[in-house]
């Protein structure tokens, strides 16, 4: 469809406003906001040596920045980088296609304060979820038909986003189908042999590109390993930690050990470190040469009903569900202590920015289980939309990743769910312009997507309000 000269004005006043944001943003978080995380990524991209504690792919980049400048700004360059670009892409491509409203609604939600903020943290799920953004940009914009330069570009973007989280295969995969030519998913044969080749490219991403760096093992899995025997052993009331010598009543010890929330108080880093902890265990597994996975099932298997409260009552604090407080800060604002002396410095713009996603935490705009719910119903109302073909991959990774953090979790930071909320946000105002212009699912239809969404919301505020 030709541009308009109205077209053109309404463009570049959404993408002034858009670069106004990103102008303050950079101001505000200049040079990047560290966490903890990025601070230990950041000595080993300075060192060359890496582990496969944090995504190895991710220091390893960050060491090709040197050159260009030392510390996290090179890095908040590119996320910012990545998130802008998607965004002006989305916004031009729906005043291109007459969809005026909907690029209004894609500008604002580029800068709605939570993902602003979350974005200017250097680390690894807002990389993920900025490269997830660029490679969704590009479906949107592209035909159903050809392209294959741009569909080439935005695979390897997704394939670069799995090397980042080890959980990142159901936030990749359905777009990575959807991405796909009609034709090779036109019959379910074909659809289930591009199911099967793109999961194990995306699940082989990681681990091919932690060896091509030398990453060095660290045991990392151990952490989940652990976590999940404290919680079977604070439900179940039984030992389910392997024999220490060192622990004289284990059920007695974990009961001071664990928390719900994270699996930080048997890490090494905590002033008080948990005699069932990291090293202890890791010790013991090496001592007695049992597989820990192993040991792990056994526990998973002997009392699968204390395993599913465990992982319950953690999934229910990750997505904000049924909670009374605050879980924990849900943007970082400020740079840790390190040892090259990166700090942030304080002014009005990062006053209000961490004001506004502090405040936008506190509504369905920050709970996790909102979005999920929201994707619930989208994935119901989809089929008869003309956007269908980008809502349901949309959609569907948001929710996928959601609920992947059920079997798979050790910590409950916001940060961990942002691409959640990008991804089925995109997919809710493709899906309301649909309707906006005449699309009219079912009242059935209509019903069975919005009952999720209503009795989560009801849910959320009752339980907060009492």
């Amino acid at each position: 469809m030709p541009i308009r000269w109205t077209d053109y004005r309404l463009i570049t006043a959404l993408l002034l406003a858009m670069a106004l944001v990103c102008a303050a943003q950079a101001y505000a978080y200049a040079p990047g906001l560290m966490t903890w995380d990025s601070i230990r990524q950041y000595g080993q991209a300075l060192s060359g040596e890496f582990d496969d504690w944090h995504p190895p792919a991710m220091e390893w980049l960050w060491r090709q920045l040197l050159p260009i400048a030392h510390g996290p700004a090179p890095m908040l360059a590119i996320q910012l980088g990545l998130y802008w670009a998607a965004f002006t892409g989305l916004v031009v491509w729906a005043v291109r296609a007459g969809r005026r409203r909907l690029a209004i609604a894609f500008a604002i939600t580029s800068i709605l304060p939570l993902s602003v903020v979350l974005m200017a943290e250097i680390i690894k799920d807002s990389l993920m979820a900025a490269l997830l953004l660029a490679a969704s940009a590009i479906l949107v914009a592209i035909p159903t038909r050809g392209q294959p330069v741009a569909r080439v570009i935005a695979l390897i973007l997704i394939v670069c986003a799995a090397t980042l989280r080890f959980n990142a295969l159901p936030a990749c995969l359905p777009l990575a189908i959807a991405l796909l030519p009609a034709s090779w998913r036109a019959t379910r044969a074909r659809f289930g042999a591009a199911l099967l080749i793109g999961a194990a490219v995306i699940a082989a991403a990681l681990p091919l590109a932690n060896r091509a760096v030398g990453a060095k093992p660290s045991g990392v899995g151990l952490s989940l390993v652990i976590f999940d025997l404290g919680g079977i052993t604070r439900f179940s009331g039984v030992d389910a930690f392997p024999a220490d010598d060192d622990v004289d009543d284990p059920v007695a010890v974990n009961r001071h050990c664990y928390k719900p929330e994270r699996w930080d108080s048997y890490s090494w880093w905590v002033p008080d470190p948990c005699p069932l902890g990291f090293d202890a265990m890791d010790d013991v597994f090496k001592q007695s040469g049992e597989n820990p996975y192993r040991h792990w099932l056994g526990a998973v298997l002997t009392h699968p009903v204390a395993y599913a409260e465990h992982r319950l009552t953690h999934f229910n604090i990750n997505i904000r569900f049924l909670v009374h407080d605050e879980v924990e800060r849900p943007v970082m604002g400020q740079i840790p202590p390190n040892d090259w002396g990166f700090r942030l410095t304080p002014n009005p713009v990062l006053t209000w920015l961490d004001r506004g996603a502090r405040w936008s935490a506190h509504t369905p705009l920050g709970w996790p289980v909102w979005w999920m719910a929201l994707a619930i119903g989208l994935l119901v109302v989809a089929p008869g939309l003309p956007s269908r073909r980008l809502v349901i991959p949309l959609a569907l990774s948001g929710l996928l990743y959601g609920l992947g953090y059920l079997p798979a979790s050790v910590a409950c930071e916001l940060r961990y769910h942002l691409w959640t909320m990008l991804a089925v946000l995109i997919a809710a105002l493709l899906a309301g312009a649909d309707i906006a212009q005449g699309a009219r699912p079912s009242c059935q239809r209509l019903l069975a997507a919005t009952t999720p969404l209503m009795l989560v919301t009801v849910l959320c505020v009752i339980w907060r309000l009492t």
